[in-house]
């Protein structure tokens, strides 16, 4: 007879284990696109340090991610009337004359680096390219292996 229980007991508690844990889909992706809203919080930018791995052979591969702003290719003066907000990076290598626009949302790749320090100032940006906020990464990229010696 307790076989029948254990048999009973294990998967609901299983099913209650894994609905406890559950979250969301808007806890994990946050409000619609498709409802506008009030009183929008301010955006923000998070940035975490090159993954080890590509840096070690020389590739720089950057993850970000923003909240209360979406990434997207639309772009100009219209697009400020969007609610939820959108916007896109600029990408500055090493204080360069120059930046790149992503607003693929994606991992920023950089390749062709030199050994030695660099800094990657990534822009988070309205549609109108004003820069709403900024975080910078600093790295070294280490330089060519020595043959192995064998």
């Amino acid at each position: 007879m307790s076989h029948v229980w254990v048999s009973f007991l294990l998967p609901a508690v299983a099913l209650f284990t894994s609905t406890v844990a559950a979250q969301s889909a808007r806890d994990v992706r946050g409000p619609s696109p498709l409802i506008a809203i009030d009183n929008e919080a301010p955006p923000k930018l998070i940035v975490d340090p090159p993954l080890p791995e590509p840096l070690s052979r020389g590739l720089v591969f950057i993850q970000y991610r923003t909240e209360n702003l979406r990434v997207l290719p639309v772009f100009g003066k219209r697009a400020l009337e969007v609610s939820p907000r959108i916007g896109h990076v600029h990408v500055t290598v090493d204080e360069s004359g120059w930046h790149f626009v992503d607003a693929s949302g994606e991992t920023l790749i950089v390749v062709g680096l030199k050994p030695g320090p660099h800094k990657v100032l990534i822009e988070l940006a309205d549609p109108t390219h004003r820069v709403i906020t900024s975080e910078t990464v600093r790295f070294t990229l280490p330089g060519p292996k020595p043959p192995d010696s064998k």
